[in-house]
């Protein structure tokens, strides 16, 4: 379709109207656009159209959104509420995660599939098999909130468990959920397990006290939006027990991330820098993986190198993973990935990287 911006004929999300050239080049013009679809996307499941800003309200500090709530108003990620002059948590408290958890048979379709404890790598330490651990499962825990907005958001139904807020459950009641003999690892995801990482965190501290003499990795995948002093305790569960932080870097550029998300990357990257520091002190399985969903016609090889580049200064050995795309949410009217255009940026990231590779294959056209 045409650009709003431009008018040029190009590969564009209808709902989004404007084109990459614009949001690199024309951010200012771009934005007006931007909020207007994401304020669409939130208000159709009655979320608070952006980050709150209210004067004399009460400020949130969980994640990178930092929302300031006025009186009896929540918060963006839909958990948080000024109730009276009071910050309370609808969710994502001790008390009450907001979820669905289900067990998932090893090997799963993991980000971090390639290079986690689940194919046998660290074993005896992080693995009960030398190789692949069939027979055993992960306990995958799906978060119903989320501090992003993604245009493309290949789990949006989250949504709907914002909206009702349930089905919730206490910490130390999922923890008990982990001591089945055959789960090996918890994954956090949604969603995001950035507005709950409080739920998420103690979580994994009941499990590991009920699960002391065995192995019980602790994984998350996430945006990477958590307040900087929290991640580090999210690194220390996932450091010591054998599990893997898996960051999705929607993309480089921020308005671009804006455009895709309707939030800032800087936290992200931010953090990201912070878990690579420990990066070296597990050499078995590595900590911390990296991924980007190739979006048709916003998601491009200059945007790959960027990321592949950002990461490879940090430590060329972290795992990076491209993910074939498939149409969803507000720009369910994109293609997949082109075969030609994750083979392009396969090679580009190889150029910065060492272990790189392409998931969901069997989504490329």
């Amino acid at each position: 379709m045409h650009c709003k911006l431009c008018n040029e004929e190009k590969l564009i999300s209808k709902e989004l109207g404007i084109c990459l050239d614009c949001i690199r080049n024309k951010p200012d013009e771009s934005i007006a656009y931007i909020k207007s679809v994401h304020k669409r996307a939130r208000e159709e499941f009655g979320l608070t159209p952006e980050p709150p800003r209210d004067k004399g309200g009460i400020k949130c500090n969980i994640c990178v959104n930092e929302c300031i709530i006025g009186k009896n108003k929540i918060g963006f990620c839909g958990l948080r509420k000024n109730e009276n002059g009071r910050l309370i948590f609808l969710a994502g408290d001790e008390k009450n995660g907001l979820l669905e958890y289900y067990f998932d048979p090893l090997p799963t379709n993991c980000v971090a599939d390639f290079c986690c404890a689940a194919n046998g790598i660290g074993y005896p330490k992080y693995s009960y098999r030398k190789g692949i651990e069939y027979g055993y499962k992960n306990l995958a825990v799906f978060y119903g909130a989320c501090s992003f907005n993604c245009l493309f958001c290949q789990n949006w139904q989250f949504k709907y468990l914002t909206k009702k807020l349930k089905p919730k459950i206490s910490a130390k009641d999922l923890a008990r959920v982990a001591t089945r003999k055959d789960v090996a690892c918890i994954c956090y995801f949604g969603g995001d397990p950035s507005p709950q990482i409080i739920h998420a965190i103690k979580t994994s501290e009941y499990a590991l006290e009920m699960n002391k003499n065995r192995i019980l990795r602790i994984c998350f995948e996430t945006n990477g939006t958590m307040n900087t002093n929290i991640l580090k305790k999210v690194i220390d569960l996932s450091l010591k027990s054998g599990g893997t932080i898996k960051f999705d870097l929607k993309a480089f550029d921020e308005v671009l991330n804006i455009a895709l998300t309707g939030v800032t990357n800087k936290q992200t990257l931010r953090n990201f820098e912070i878990v690579a520091e420990y990066f070296n002190e597990r050499k078995e399985v590595p900590l911390l993986v990296a991924s980007t969903l190739l979006v048709p016609g916003y998601i491009d090889e200059i945007e790959v190198e960027k990321i592949a580049k950002f990461i490879s200064d940090l430590n060329p050995d972290i795992p990076y993973r491209l993910l074939a795309f498939h149409p969803e949410f507000y720009m369910y009217d994109l293609p997949t990935t082109s075969r030609k255009l994750a083979e392009r940026c396969y090679k580009i990231a190889k150029k910065y990287l060492k272990n790189v590779t392409l998931g969901n294959v069997f989504l490329l056209s």
